[in-house]
């Protein structure tokens, strides 16, 4: 492989979720009823540990939840196609049976959004994921809901990530 073409690939996506990889502690802010006009949050800490796997072609996380109801422990998993440049994000945790859909999309200038089709209490949505990065330490993602077409969104859940200092990243 020429040099130009390493170049290439390295910059083809592939790394877009690098900002991710290591141990972090977050701040999770989930709407009490989604899609039903409610200001009430739930406030609660998570930890999430990640890391890259398939020669640099996904990335795998392990975070547990200390929700209101409980601890829940959930996976993700991202996938990258050098073909389509996109990543498909499947989610799976103690509280659900089986991987999600996946949330497909890419990174632009620095953001990432990630869409897909649901149902939700009965009713076709649209669901969105929008992950950003601050620097080397900090990092934010969040979920929106639009029961309209994509035409409005409601953020329903925030996760804001502060990297473990004492994880020897």
């Amino acid at each position: 492989m020429t040099e130009l073409a390493q170049v290439e690939k390295q910059n083809d996506g592939r790394n877009d979720f690098d900002f991710f990889i290591g141990t972090w502690d977050s701040r999770q802010r989930r709407l009490k009823k989604r899609l039903a006009g409610s200001d009430e949050w739930d406030v609660f800490p998570a930890a999430s540990v990640a890391y890259k796997i398939l020669g640099g072609l996904g990335h795998f996380d392990e975070v547990t939840l200390e929700t209101p109801a409980g601890r829940v422990v959930g996976i993700t998993v991202r996938l990258f196609d050098p073909q389509t440049r996109l990543w498909s994000i499947y989610w799976s945790s103690t509280a659900q049976n089986g991987l999600t859909a996946p949330m497909v999309g890419r990174f632009e200038h620095g953001r990432g959004e990630f869409y897909d089709r649901e149902t939700f209490e009965g009713r076709s949505i649209f669901s969105r994921f929008i992950w950003t990065s601050s620097g080397p330490n900090a990092c934010r993602w969040e979920q929106a809901f639009s029961p309209d077409g994509g035409r409005t969104w409601e953020t329903n859940w925030t996760a804001d990530f502060i990297r473990r200092s004492d994880a020897g990243e």
